[in-house]
Protein backbone atom coordinates (compact mmCIF):
# COMPACT_ATOMS: atom_id res chain seq x y z
CA UNK A 1 0.00 0.00 0.00
CA UNK A 2 1.28 3.27 -0.57
CA UNK A 3 0.97 6.65 1.63
CA UNK A 4 1.16 9.32 -0.68
CA UNK A 5 0.66 9.71 -4.61
CA UNK A 6 4.30 10.99 -4.68
CA UNK A 7 4.91 6.97 -3.95
CA UNK A 8 2.84 6.12 -6.92
CA UNK A 9 5.29 4.37 -9.78
CA UNK A 10 2.54 5.97 -12.39
CA UNK A 11 2.34 9.07 -10.92
CA UNK A 12 6.32 9.33 -11.26
CA UNK A 13 5.97 8.15 -15.19
CA UNK A 14 3.27 10.48 -15.68
CA UNK A 15 5.28 13.43 -14.27
CA UNK A 16 8.51 12.49 -15.88
CA UNK A 17 6.09 12.14 -19.20
CA UNK A 18 4.70 15.62 -19.02
CA UNK A 19 8.09 16.93 -18.03
CA UNK A 20 9.13 15.57 -21.65
CA UNK A 21 6.25 16.92 -23.60
CA UNK A 22 6.98 20.51 -22.08
CA UNK A 23 10.61 20.04 -23.16
CA UNK A 24 9.86 18.75 -26.34
CA UNK A 25 6.88 21.50 -27.75
CA UNK A 26 8.51 24.27 -26.06
CA UNK A 27 9.95 26.04 -28.98
CA UNK A 28 6.79 24.68 -31.38
CA UNK A 29 4.97 27.35 -33.07
CA UNK A 30 1.90 25.55 -33.14
CA UNK A 31 0.42 27.06 -30.54
CA UNK A 32 -3.40 25.88 -29.93
CA UNK A 33 -1.85 21.98 -30.49
CA UNK A 34 1.30 22.25 -28.14
CA UNK A 35 -1.14 23.86 -25.54
CA UNK A 36 -4.07 20.69 -25.69
CA UNK A 37 -0.92 18.39 -25.37
CA UNK A 38 0.52 20.19 -22.63
CA UNK A 39 -2.98 20.13 -20.55
CA UNK A 40 -3.05 16.39 -21.39
CA UNK A 41 0.32 15.57 -20.31
CA UNK A 42 -0.58 17.36 -17.18
CA UNK A 43 -3.78 16.42 -16.24
CA UNK A 44 -2.43 12.28 -16.49
CA UNK A 45 -0.21 12.62 -13.62
CA UNK A 46 -2.69 15.58 -11.98
CA UNK A 47 -5.84 13.18 -11.71
CA UNK A 48 -3.55 10.32 -9.96
CA UNK A 49 -2.67 12.84 -7.52
CA UNK A 50 -6.17 14.25 -6.92
CA UNK A 51 -7.59 10.57 -6.91
CA UNK A 52 -4.89 9.54 -4.20
CA UNK A 53 -6.03 12.54 -1.90
CA UNK A 54 -9.35 11.51 -2.20
CA UNK A 55 -9.41 7.85 -1.65
CA UNK A 56 -12.15 5.53 -1.89
CA UNK A 57 -14.24 5.26 -4.73
CA UNK A 58 -13.28 8.37 -5.96
CA UNK A 59 -9.38 7.35 -6.50
CA UNK A 60 -10.97 4.34 -8.98
CA UNK A 61 -13.07 7.48 -10.94
CA UNK A 62 -9.62 9.88 -11.10
CA UNK A 63 -7.76 7.01 -12.60
CA UNK A 64 -10.54 6.38 -15.22
CA UNK A 65 -9.95 9.68 -16.02
CA UNK A 66 -6.17 10.04 -16.09
CA UNK A 67 -6.74 6.91 -18.77
CA UNK A 68 -9.35 8.97 -20.65
CA UNK A 69 -6.34 11.93 -20.62
CA UNK A 70 -3.67 9.61 -21.43
CA UNK A 71 -5.55 7.95 -24.38
CA UNK A 72 -6.75 11.91 -25.72
CA UNK A 73 -2.40 12.81 -25.40
CA UNK A 74 -1.96 9.54 -27.60
CA UNK A 75 -4.10 11.05 -30.20
CA UNK A 76 -3.12 14.20 -29.90
CA UNK A 77 0.88 12.44 -30.62
CA UNK A 78 -0.30 11.12 -33.67
CA UNK A 79 -1.49 14.23 -35.27
CA UNK A 80 1.26 16.18 -34.14
CA UNK A 81 3.74 13.39 -36.14
CA UNK A 82 1.28 14.21 -39.34
CA UNK A 83 1.38 17.63 -39.26
CA UNK A 84 4.73 17.94 -38.51
CA UNK A 85 4.89 19.15 -34.74
CA UNK A 86 6.73 15.84 -33.61
CA UNK A 87 9.20 13.44 -35.57
CA UNK A 88 8.02 10.30 -36.01
CA UNK A 89 10.22 9.06 -33.46
CA UNK A 90 9.41 11.17 -30.71
CA UNK A 91 5.74 10.09 -31.71
CA UNK A 92 6.45 6.49 -31.31
CA UNK A 93 8.29 6.68 -27.91
CA UNK A 94 4.87 9.26 -26.57
CA UNK A 95 2.88 6.31 -27.40
CA UNK A 96 4.56 3.56 -26.07
CA UNK A 97 5.39 5.45 -22.80
CA UNK A 98 1.44 6.39 -22.63
CA UNK A 99 0.36 2.91 -23.45
CA UNK A 100 2.44 1.63 -20.37
CA UNK A 101 1.00 4.36 -18.63
CA UNK A 102 -2.32 3.56 -19.22
CA UNK A 103 -1.49 -0.28 -18.12
CA UNK A 104 -0.25 0.91 -14.90
CA UNK A 105 -3.50 3.04 -14.32
CA UNK A 106 -5.63 -0.41 -15.37
CA UNK A 107 -3.49 -2.20 -12.56
CA UNK A 108 -3.92 0.14 -10.52
CA UNK A 109 -7.89 0.78 -10.36
CA UNK A 110 -8.00 -3.70 -10.32
CA UNK A 111 -5.85 -3.16 -7.13
CA UNK A 112 -8.46 -0.99 -5.26
CA UNK A 113 -11.24 -2.97 -6.61
CA UNK A 114 -10.11 -6.40 -4.66
CA UNK A 115 -9.08 -4.30 -1.29
CA UNK A 116 -12.50 -2.78 -0.92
Amino acid sequence: MYRSFEELEVWKRACQLAVQVYETLRQRRDFALRDQMQRAAVSVASNIAEGAERGGKDFARFLRVARGSAAELRTQCYIAAKVGLLTTDQMHRFVAELKEISKMLTGLARSLNTEN
